[in-house]
């Protein structure tokens, strides 16, 4: 795999992978700035908030990076996107066994980063998370790297966020999903959970969370095949468990895991009555924006 050679199943996705770029430009009433816009006005902004693919064209995934996007302009965050200038970060190809393609993915994005010396990355997808906290050092690219669940719990914790105590989530059941990289990979299982327990909900635990958590199907690049043959998808197995607890929402950290569990509660003809949240959405709704 680390020669470069593509599974036959997704070898028709390279083209995509090579060619993604992310754009926020215009969303409502927002005018998200850019790092090039930033800089050319001699300005540096706190953070860089990386989109990644799914936040930038996802249909889904776009209302998260509205959502969050509404938050940090709201509590008055210094933040900038690359736009144009974000590229994939290179997680699907690695994964797939395409070691020369995520590098010249990588080092490309290094090298725009480093140009405008970024200090701190905060994402929404915790494949981005991992890949440019854990394997972006290895090619230069030194940065201090935040998912997004644990910079909302420093705005709560902070009283930046101001939340009306849960408004429609208030005294419902919720359970939270463990994205394999936010939880396992790098052992961020506390901040989504209290970033949850701030709107005063009950939080329901799987019977295999934390440490022990099921993977919702989509990692290691299988979000860009369909599954093998077998005698259940995944992605329905952790769904079972997820209506096992009787949540009446399903929270969830990342991108992949967003699909994955919607698509199982769609197959199991229960979206009336489970709705599936990024975390990012839960808290832009208690705020009322």
């Amino acid at each position: 795999m680390l020669e470069g050679l593509f599974p036959l199943k997704i070898f028709s996705v390279r083209s995509c992978i090579l060619c993604l770029t992310s754009s926020i430009k215009n969303m409502s009433t927002y005018q998200v700035p850019t790092m090039a816009e930033m800089a050319a006005n001699s300005q540096t902004p706190e953070v860089l908030f990386w989109v990644g693919c799914a936040g930038s064209f996802d249909d889904r995934y776009k209302a998260v990076t509205q959502a969050f996007v509404k938050i940090l302009t709201k509590v008055g965050v210094s933040f900038a996107v690359l736009g144009p200038e974000e590229a994939c970060t290179g997680d699907p190809a690695r994964r797939a066994g395409n070691e020369f393609l995520f590098q010249m993915q990588a080092v490309a994005n290094i090298q725009v980063m480093n140009g405008y010396e970024v200090k701190k990355v905060v994402t929404a997808c915790p494949h981005c998370f991992n890949t440019i906290k854990n394997e972006y050092p290895a090619l230069g690219g030194n940065y201090e790297v935040i998912h997004h669940s644990e910079f909302l719990q420093q705005l709560i914790n902070e009283g930046k966020v101001a939340l009306q105590g849960g408004g429609a989530f208030k005294g419902k059941k919720i359970t939270f999903h463990d994205s394999c990289y936010l939880g396992r990979a790098n052992e961020v299982y506390e901040a989504p959970r209290e970033v949850i327990k701030a709107l005063d909900v009950e939080l329901v635990e799987m019977k295999r969370c934390r440490t022990k958590g099921l993977c919702c199907g989509a990692g290691g690049a299988q979000m860009f095949k369909e599954p093998e043959a077998g005698k259940k998808d995944i992605n329905i197995e952790r769904t079972e468990e997820a209506l096992a607890t009787g949540a009446q929402a399903i929270a969830v950290g990342c991108p992949f895991c967003l699909t994955m569990m919607t698509d199982g509660i769609k197959n199991k003809n229960k979206e009336a009555e489970v709705q599936v949240y990024d975390l990012a959405e839960m808290i832009a709704k208690d705020m009322g924006i």
